[in-house]
C-alpha cells in the first residue's frame, strides 16, 4: 500500500494543548522576571543542588548508558550482555523473572510458568556464576531490579566476585532493594512491612562497610509512576519513603553523614517535558534540606540526590510502535537536562515484548546520540534561570511538599502502607490516567489520535523466546543440588536462621555464607519467612 491509498487520520476527539499538566500544575503561556526567586537558583554542585551535584556536570563524568537486560536462562542473558558492552553500554543492568523476585525456587508449582519470562533465572550462585561468565566485575557497573530477594541477590553478587577473586571494595552498581514501593505498586513482596525494614537497613549498613563504592539501595518513584501517580506524587512517594528509610538505618545505629552518600534514587521520565524536569530539580533540592535541615547532615555529598531514570515504560504504547524512538529521545533529553546519574532506555518494543536486538542497540544509540551528538550535555544545567522552568521548579516543589505532608498527616509511609491507604489513592490515579486516555484527553499519538482507521499494527521483528528454557533450568538446578554439600547448606541455613531471630544481629553475613554453599533462593527466604511470616494485603483492596 502507497501513501496515496492510505486513508486519513481520524482523530476520537479533537486533541487540545492543556494548561494545566498532569500533576495538576497550570502552565501560563508565558512567564517574566517576577516570576524567579534569583536566590533560590544558586550555582550547580553547591547546595541546595537545584542545577545539579556536580559543578562541572556531565564535563566531569558522562551519565552511565544501561539497558535493562536479562532473559531465559544466566547463558542467553550473559550472551546479550556482551553484545550490549560490544555496542557501547557502560554499565549492566540485570533484569531477574518473578520466581527469582518473589523467591521460589524453580521447582516451586508456582515458578514453572514464568521461568525466564520477564527476566534470567536466578536461583542459586551456580547461576550468578554464568551470568558474569567472563565480565570483569572490577570494571563493569552492574544494577540489579530486584526487590524482595534484594539481600540475597546482593549475597550472590558478592560470592560471584570472591569466586573470582575481585576485590568486594572494588564491586560497583545498585540493586534496587526497596521494598516499601512494592507494597503500593509492584507486588513482589515477601515479608511484612517491619521485618523488610530490617532486612534493607542490615544490606546497606553491611554494604557501607564491605563494598563502599556500591549503591545498595536504589529508592525507586518508577513503579508508582506506572501505577497511575502523576510526577509530583512520584517524587513525594520516593522521597516520603526514602526518609522511612534513613529513620530505620538511624534506629539501627547507622551514622547518616556515612549511608546517605550511599543512597541512590531511580524515577521515570515521560513525555511531558517541563515537568519532567523540574520534578528532578525540586526533588533534588528537597532532598538536600530534609539531609541538613532535618537530619543535621553537613556533608555536601551525603545530601545529594543521586538518581537514574527510565525513559519509556508506561509512556510507551504498541499502535504504531517506532513512534517510541522519538518518545525515548524526547525523555533522554529530559533526564539529561534534569541532571541524571544513569539513564535507561527502554526499546521501542517494550510495549508488547521483550526487546531485540536491534531495538535493544537502537535504544542505547538514542542515548549515544545525544551525548555525543547533540551537544546538550556540554553545559551544566543550560535551561536553569529559565523564567518558566524556575517557575514550574518552584510550583512542582509545593506539590511535592503537599503530598508528602498528606502522607505525615496520615501517620507515615509504614501506616499508610499497612492500611492499603496509599494502595487506594494510586488505584484512583490509575483509573484516571486510563479515564484520560480513553477519552482522548490525554493525547497519544497513533493511539488516541492520529491513527488510520485502517492500520495494522507492524512490530518489526519479533522476539522469540526458547521453549526449551524452563527445562534446561530445571536441569541445571538438580544437578546444583545434586553436586553441592548438603550438611554445609543445612549448617549455613540454620546460622542465617539464629542471625534473623535475633534482632540486634545482621544478616548479611550469614546470607553471603549461604550463597557459598549454594543454598537456592528458595531455601533461604523459606528460612526467612519461619521467622518473620508473610506480608498480606490490606482486606480493603
Amino acid at each position: 500500500m502507497n501513501m496515496r491509498d492510505q486513508k486519513p487520520a481520524v482523530p476520537l476527539a479533537e486533541p487540545v494543548l492543556s494548561p494545566v499538566n498532569r500533576s495538576g500544575i497550570p502552565v501560563p503561556p508565558s512567564v517574566d522576571a517576577s516570576a524567579v526567586q534569583a536566590e533560590r537558583i544558586g550555582n550547580p554542585g553547591e547546595y541546595p543542588f537545584t542545577r545539579g551535584i556536580f559543578p562541572d556536570g556531565y564535563q566531569g563524568r558522562l551519565w552511565t548508558i544501561r539497558q535493562y537486560s536479562g532473559f531465559g536462562t544466566a547463558e542467553e542473558s550473559n550472551e546479550r550482555y556482551k553484545f550490549l558492552l560490544d555496542q557501547g553500554q557502560t554499565g549492566l543492568s540485570v533484569a531477574l523473572d518473578l520466581p527469582t523476585q518473589c523467591g521460589y525456587d524453580p521447582t516451586h508449582p508456582m515458578a514453572r510458568p514464568e521461568i525466564g519470562k520477564v527476566g534470567v533465572s536466578l536461583s542459586n550462585l551456580s547461576e550468578a556464576e554464568i551470568l558474569f561468565k567472563d565480565l570483569d566485575l572490577s570494571k563493569i557497573s552492574t544494577s540489579f531490579t530486584i526487590n524482595g530477594t534484594a539481600a540475597i541477590i546482593y549475597a550472590m553478587y558478592l560470592a560471584v566476585a570472591d569466586k573470582q577473586g575481585v576485590p568486594r571494595s572494588k564491586l560497583t552498581g545498585t540493586i534496587q532493594n526497596d521494598i516499601l514501593k512494592e507494597y503500593v505498586a509492584r507486588g513482589t513482596w515477601i515479608f511484612p512491612v517491619r521485618p523488610s525494614m530490617r532486612l534493607i537497613a542490615d544490606s546497606i549498613l553491611y554494604s557501607n562497610e564491605v563494598t563502599p563504592r556500591f549503591n545498595p539501595i536504589s529508592i525507586a518513584g518508577a513503579h508508582v509512576r506506572d501505577a497511575g501517580a502523576t510526577a509530583a506524587e512520584e517524587m513525594a512517594y520516593t522521597l516520603a519513603n526514602g526518609l522511612a528509610y534513613v529513620d530505620e538505618l538511624q534506629a539501627r545505629g547507622g551514622d547518616v553523614e556515612k549511608f546517605a552518600k550511599r543512597l541512590s534514587f531511580f524515577f521515570y521520565v515521560h513525555m511531558d517535558f517541563f515537568e519532567e524536569i523540574a520534578k528532578f530539580r525540586a526533588g533534588r533540592r528537597l532532598w538536600a534540606r530534609f539531609m541538613k535541615e532535618r537530619y543535621g547532615v553537613k556533608d555536601p555529598k551525603a545530601q545529594h540526590l543521586r538518581f537514574g531514570v527510565v525513559c519509556g515504560g508506561s509512556s510507551l504504547v504498541a499502535p504504531q510502535p517506532y513512534n517510541n524512538v522519538v518518545r525515548v529521545a524526547v525523555e533522554t533529553m529530559a533526564a539529561v537536562f534534569g541532571g541524571a546519574q544513569s539513564i535507561f532506555t527502554c526499546a521501542f518494543d517494550e510495549a508488547f515484548q521483550i526487546p531485540t536486538e536491534f531495538s535493544a542497540e537502537l535504544a542505547v544509540r538514542t542515548q549515544q546520540m545525544i551525548a555525543f551528538e547533540s551537544g546538550i550535555a556540554r553545559t551544566v544545567d543550560p535551561l536553569g534561570g529559565s523564567y518558566f522552568l524556575e517557575q514550574h521548579t518552584d510550583r512542582m516543589e509545593e506539590m511535592i511538599l503537599k503530598v508528602m505532608g498528606e502522607i505525615d498527616t496520615y501517620g507515615g509511609v509504614e501506616k499508610a502502607i499497612e492500611d492499603g491507604w496509599i494502595q487506594m489513592r494510586l488505584a484512583e490515579r490509575g483509573l484516571e490516567r486510563k479515564l484520560d486516555t480513553d477519552s482522548g484527553h490525554h493525547v497519544i499519538v497513533g493511539q488516541n489520535h492520529f491513527r488510520k482507521t485502517d492500520e495494522e499494527i507492524k512490530v518489526g521483528e519479533v522476539f522469540k523466546l526458547d521453549s526449551t528454557i524452563a527445562q534446561r533450568a530445571l536441569d541445571k538446578f538438580q544437578r546444583v543440588l545434586d553436586t553441592r554439600s548438603q550438611s554445609a547448606v543445612d549448617a549455613a541455613l540454620a546460622r542465617l536462621s539464629q542471625a534473623a531471630a535475633n534482632d540486634s544481629e545482621n544478616v548479611m553475613p550469614y546470607l553471603v555464607d549461604c550463597c557459598h554453599a549454594y543454598a537456592t533462593v528458595g531455601e533461604m527466604v523459606a528460612c526467612l519467612k519461619k521467622e518473620w511470616g508473610e506480608f498480606k494485603e490490606p482486606v480493603n483492596l
